[in-house]
């Protein structure tokens, strides 16, 4: 297929209802990334005075909270896009793939943390789950990156701290929460089984992708 020039969030949006899965950056597979399709001028960029600024960074909040996507590290523990039309077959294969976490266990804790609040930031979950001291970050985002694999965990929305004008800055926080929480219990049903909602999401994505082959395909839904 051939991709358009995209240059606004509202054309990513709809591109990524038209291919239904999208990474954010390199997935392996040649010019398939929302990085690969927006023009130039919506990449990445670094001033001569230190500053940035990276357009298509900053639209993820503006095009995950229209509803139309789901947004998580997804595609192997790297961040994405897939389109609610896609959704229950990618969540119906994801969970046969990763069972629920054990009673008990960190994994279980974090959900039961998250959806007693409904809705958190990466750190304020990591401080309500304790993970507190030196060198937990890394071992926290792990488990979390974990649960986003096997559709536990989604982003609900990003937020910024903002300066003494009121101005955004920074790269943003995720604002974690369910997709059960997020876009109810029927959006994540699907009445075929795992093996057809894999078989569905293959095929389709070998139509858009001529030029994967099946290992990268597989790798991009495991």
């Amino acid at each position: 297929m051939e991709y358009p020039e995209i240059y606004s969030a509202a054309q990513l949006s709809a591109f990524i209802q038209q291919v239904g899965f999208l990474p954010l950056l390199d997935s392996g597979i040649r010019g398939f990334s929302a990085e690969d399709v927006v023009t130039d001028d919506c990449r990445y960029v670094v001033f001569p005075d230190g500053g940035w600024d990276w357009p298509m960074w900053k639209w993820k909040g503006q095009i995950v909270t229209e509803g139309n996507c789901v947004y998580g590290k997804f595609f192997a523990g790297k961040a994405g896009y897939i389109s609610r039309a896609w959704w229950p077959d990618f969540f119906c294969y994801r969970r046969s793939k990763h069972p629920a976490p054990e009673e008990g266990s960190i994994e279980d804790t974090i959900l039961l943390t998250l959806r007693e609040q409904g809705s958190l930031i990466t750190r304020q979950l990591r401080a309500a789950c304790g993970f507190t001291g030196p060198k937990m970050r890394s071992k926290f985002d792990g488990y979390v990156t974990r649960l986003q694999m096997g559709c536990y965990i989604v982003t609900e929305d990003f937020v910024y701290p903002t300066d003494k004008h009121g101005k955004e800055y920074g790269w943003g926080w995720s604002l974690l929460t369910t997709p059960e929480s997020l876009l109810g219990r029927d959006a994540c049903y699907c009445s075929r089984s795992p093996e057809a909602s894999y078989e569905r999401m293959a095929d389709h994505l070998k139509s858009i992708l001529p030029q994967a082959d099946k290992d990268q395909i597989a790798k991009l839904l495991k």
